[in-house]
């Protein structure tokens, strides 16, 4: 009998960042650097201080700088994947459908709401998980941006590293025209409105992330939001983001007296107990637009996501104003 082959010993292992991985989030980082070891067991190892950035801690966001100087902590990766289950009953085919576009850069979605872009936080699956087991043979396939896992819309994955690379040069210089529609509870008064408010992360007592308006610690951030349709209980907006901050739409929306409708954590929970009676199950926050050329290429690309049809009949079911 053949005996099993023998793991090699596990030992630190020191990474330095190139040129070509600059630019990448810290997870996906070492995401490719772990090969088989799954995602919550990196995400593991990053709450733990275990993995580290030229000495110091880091998030799972950080992105990567050339240069620096990653320590890889001993992980097994023949201990059993806990995401090696068969996608949910529909999935594929539902990801199949949302595709908006698909050429040799870019793979575009119309994220269905309720689907976080990648698995963590006690969802083995996100959509970038989803796509990789259904085997579409992708030999590089990775998230360029991400939405709230809420949030439907124009989601982008890039095809190769340097659409990838491409497209974080954009949203690092402001070259894409983002285009949310959001439903924000009241009547807005006037027309559009920019919100120029910093906006920063802090950890509440019980230990739940939240952002809030910070002016001076927190990071710039613009919205402008411009009324389509008024309701007797809420005003239909677009709102277009100059940057992309975490839960940006959401938190500004609040911060001008008329937070997103049925948003959980920063709206107005009375009127998300009515609009809930008309149908409204989730967060009325949809990436409906992108604009954008692709530096790499130079192919402008203009992108359209249609609203689900449940936030379409939320919409029927308002009482319209004169």
């Amino acid at each position: 009998m053949s005996k099993a082959p023998q793991s090699s010993p596990l030992t630190v292992v020191y990474v330095q960042v190139s040129a070509v991985d600059a630019g990448q989030r810290l997870d996906n980082f070492l995401m490719r650097h772990l090969k088989g070891v799954p995602r919550t067991r990196i995400y593991r190892l990053l709450r733990k201080g275990e993995v580290r950035v030229n000495k110091g801690r880091a998030k799972p966001d950080y992105r990567v700088v050339t240069g620096d100087q990653v320590r890889i902590p001993p992980v097994s990766r023949d201990e059993p994947r806990r995401d090696d289950r068969p996608l949910a009953p529909g999935l594929a085919d539902r990801l199949e459908q949302s595709v908006l576009l698909a050429d040799d850069d870019l793979l575009v979605l119309n994220k269905p709401a309720g689907l976080p872009v990648h698995g963590g936080s006690g969802v083995a699956v996100g959509v970038i998980e989803a796509l990789r087991k259904m085997g579409r043979g992708e030999p590089f396939l990775e998230l360029a941006h991400r939405l709230d896992r809420e949030t439907s819309g124009c989601l982008v994955l890039a095809r190769n590293r340097r659409a990838l690379l491409a497209f974080h040069e954009l949203l690092r210089d402001g070259g894409i025209d983002k285009i949310y529609l959001a439903l924000l509870v009241g009547q807005w008064q006037g027309e559009e409105r920019r919100v120029n408010a910093g906006l920063a992360r802090h950890m509440r007592r019980d230990g739940i992330r939240r952002v809030q308006v910070d002016e001076e610690e927190g990071r710039d951030a613009d919205s402008l939001f411009i009324p389509l349709q008024r309701f007797d209980q809420a005003t239909l907006m677009d709102v277009r983001i100059g940057t992309g901050r975490t839960h940006q739409i959401r938190v500004h929306a609040a911060h001008t007296g008329h937070p997103v409708a049925g948003d959980r954590h920063y709206g107005d929970f009375e009127c998300n107990r009515r609009l809930k009676q008309l149908g409204l199950k989730r967060q009325f926050l949809h990436a409906r637009a992108l604009t954008f050329t692709l530096p790499c290429s130079g192919r402008t690309y203009t992108l359209e996501a249609p609203l689900e049809p449940a936030l379409a009949q939320v919409l029927e079911r308002l009482a319209p104003l004169d």
